[in-house]
């Protein structure tokens, strides 16, 4: 199960910032992910790989560990 997508979602708008912002910093680090996609992370319905992980957490500039 993915358990990473509410993490996601909490930094996300502990950040104040939105979907749409957080897919375009994902797609300049060189990640093409659509605002669906992260839709389907932060609601479970869609797995993470560990790389996946590791570029949500170079997006939201975080720790891996958060």
């Amino acid at each position: 199960m993915n358990v990473v997508g509410p993490q996601v979602r909490r930094i996300r708008e502990s950040q104040q910032i939105t979907q749409e912002e957080l897919t375009a910093r994902c797609n300049t680090i060189g990640w093409n992910i659509t605002r669906s996609i992260l839709a389907k992370i932060e609601s479970q319905v869609r797995r993470v790989t560990d790389e996946e992980v590791a570029l949500l957490a170079t997006a939201l500039k975080v720790k891996l560990t958060e």
